[in-house]
This record gives C-alpha cells, sequence and structure tokens, in this order.
C-alpha cells in the first residue's frame, strides 16, 4: 500500500502573492488611517467633523454628538442615555486610536478585527439602516437595509486579520516573535 503524501501547510508567509499581499498592505494601512484620522479630528478638533471647540482635549465629547442625535432603531434611548458619559467617550476614542495603530503597523491584527466588529456593530445599531423612516416619521435616507459602510469596514478588518496582512509593509513578524505575543495567539 502506498503512503499518501500530506499536502505541504500553507504558512502565513505563503498565503498571498507578493501583489495580493501589498495590496492588502496597502488596504490595511488605508483602513488603519481612517480610524487614526477620526480619532485625531475628535481629539484635537481638526474642524472637519469636530470643530475646534468639540475637541476631546479641550472638554468635548466624541460621543454626545453622533449618540445623542441617535433617531431610529430598538436602542435609541439606550445610546442618548450613554451620549457623553465619560466610559463611553474612552471607550471610543481608545477603540479608534488602538484599531488605528494596529492597523497602520500591522500587529494585533486578531484583535483589531474583534475591536473594529463590536464598534461597528454598534454604530450600524445607533443608525439602523433596517429602518425606512426615523422616530418622528421622516424618511432615514437609507440605502440598503442590510450591508453599509460599517459592515465593510468590519468584514475588511476581518480580510486583513486572517490573511495576516500586517506581514507586508508591517510589523506582525516582529510583533508575533515576542514572548508575550508567541503566548498569546489572541494578540497576534
Amino acid at each position: 500500500m502506498a503512503v499518501q503524501q500530506q499536502p505541504e501547510a500553507v504558512t502565513s508567509e505563503r498565503a498571498t502573492s507578493p501583489v495580493a499581499g501589498q495590496v492588502l498592505a496597502a488596504v490595511r494601512v488605508v483602513t488603519g488611517l481612517v480610524f487614526l484620522w477620526a480619532f485625531l479630528d475628535k481629539a484635537f478638533g481638526l474642524g472637519y467633523s469636530t470643530p475646534g471647540s468639540g475637541a476631546w482635549i479641550d472638554g468635548g465629547s466624541p460621543t454626545e454628538g453622533f449618540l445623542g442625535n441617535v433617531a431610529v432603531g430598538p436602542l435609541e434611548s439606550t445610546f442618548h442615555s450613554w451620549a457623553g458619559d465619560a466610559w463611553a467617550d474612552w471607550l471610543f476614542m481608545l477603540g479608534l486610536l488602538g484599531i488605528g495603530l494596529a492597523l497602520v503597523l500591522g500587529v494585533a491584527l486578531r484583535l483589531a478585527a474583534l475591536g473594529t466588529t463590536v464598534m461597528m456593530a454598534l454604530m450600524w445599531i445607533a443608525e439602523w439602516p433596517p429602518a425606512k423612516h426615523l422616530s418622528d416619521g421622516s424618511p432615514s435616507m437609507s440605502s440598503n437595509p442590510l450591508i453599509d459602510y460599517h459592515v465593510i469596514y468590519a468584514a475588511v478588518a476581518v480580510a486583513l486579520a486572517v490573511t495576516h496582512a500586517g506581514n507586508t509593509w508591517g510589523l506582525a513578524r516582529t510583533w508575533t516573535r515576542l514572548p508575550f505575543v508567541r503566548d498569546h495567539r489572541t494578540l497576534q
């Protein structure tokens, strides 16, 4: 009886072609910069989505405007009660910073994917795309009842983690060799 040879295991280094690795790395960095920009704008009031007077460092709340203006969905009153709370501000800002840094640097992509998915799921629920009308009866202007940019960001973060997108143009190889990270695979 002939012994069947097992196919060679695919390693993280060989999971994608070099060009695909570069494309994934570019998507990773650009996506990370989206989160870092949101953090910087809310922290320092750069005048884009956050006016200078609303800067977090000057006492503004990064969650008050968004959560305070939730106008539809099953958690509308819950989000209103969270708006402007210090714990919500800190979690949101740490999430933006952590996700942004992880994606730009290419480290801890599993945690970044989890954090992105949780954050985007909460934001999706806050905007509640399935609704055709807001609580006041006005049209919601939802363009798709299921898939919006929140779902896309979460899917991208998961794809980046499972394809080891931090190996190209990132610090993933160095990061995964750290003893603490090697001993705690969820940090990879």
